[in-house]
């Protein structure tokens, strides 16, 4: 019954102004309640089906990808995220698609996020770039991305009104993410492709307690609020538990809605303890390969 009631409040919503939906969604919020960028999102539309039946690779940025030869994501279509265009031999493999989620501010400052964009469209080569409608205004104001193919995003919605019958629409609201990789794949099955393959995606730091990379930060680096100079995690493990519980969540519904779509999700992170979807060796991608 609540399943059927949350699907009738979505379908009333396209007849009603949205700032409507939000208003009753935070009865009693003081926050100024902005309409949807409809005008930044209606390009997305050329988006959808447009690599329909292909395979991605989406490339994040966990430890194990250290040790996996990248050179073989050569000629894959490759969705790269946030600090990836720093994975060595990235030049070479040249993702196609660069994904970036809203920017959270802490040790972050404006000029830093500036000066991290400067790093990012130095290094990304022809890499279209996905980003949410907070940094429009910064991009432009700042005259970021010069001449690069730039997305955005509108993610406000909520992973926990989502069910396995949703289809996510980059041309409209989208769920908010708690991890890039899961900006990704909503990015991939919106393309079309019919096959997705996670790598990177490692999300075990709270065996050990401390956040690494697969390479060297520049610009961001000491600049995560939760992670101090170290890698050791400062986040109590009450919220970081609760923060994994709704990414294991926001991974789940993306599998199930896969499973409606006929999309195949794989994970081919050699290690990590990402478990929502199939494992493949990273090799048996590639069969042509020494590997």
């Amino acid at each position: 019954m609540a399943s059927a009631l949350s699907k009738v409040r979505r379908f009333v919503s396209w007849f009603i102004p949205y700032g409507v939906v939000l208003l009753r969604k935070k009865l009693g919020s003081t926050n100024k309640l902005a309409l949807p960028p409809y005008e930044l999102l209606a390009s997305n539309k050329a988006l959808q089906g447009k690599h329909e039946g292909r395979r991605c690779v989406i490339l994040a940025n966990g430890p194990s990808a250290k040790n996996l030869e990248l050179i073989h994501l050569k000629g894959e279509i490759v969705l790269s995220v946030s600090n990836g265009y720093l994975h060595p031999n990235f030049a070479e493999f040249a993702p196609k698609y660069h994904c970036v989620p809203q920017i959270t501010y802490g040790r972050m400052s404006v000029d830093d996020v500036v000066r991290w964009f400067s790093e990012m469209h130095e290094q990304l080569g022809d890499a279209e770039l996905f980003l949410n409608e907070t940094e429009a205004d910064l991009v432009r104001d700042h005259n970021l991305f010069p001449g690069r193919k730039l997305h955005f995003l509108a993610m406000r919605e909520n992973f926990d009104d989502m069910t396995a019958d949703d289809r996510i629409d980059l041309a409209t609201i989208v769920p908010r993410v708690q991890s890039v990789p899961v900006m990704a794949i909503m990015i991939a099955m919106y393309m079309g492709f019919s096959e997705i393959v996670l790598l990177g995606a490692d999300h075990d730091h709270f065996k050990d307690g401390k956040y690494v990379y697969a390479f060297d930060l520049g610009v961001q680096k000491d600049k995560d609020f939760s992670v101090a100079q170290d890698g050791q995690v400062t986040t109590a493990w009450y919220d970081d538990f609760h923060s994994l519980a709704r990414l294991w969540r926001q991974y789940r519904v993306l599998g199930d809605m896969a499973k409606t779509q006929d999309v195949k999700i794989v994970n081919a992170t050699p290690g990590g303890e990402l478990d929502e979807f199939p494992r493949v060796p990273y090799g048996s991608l590639f069969p042509r390969s020494s590997q």
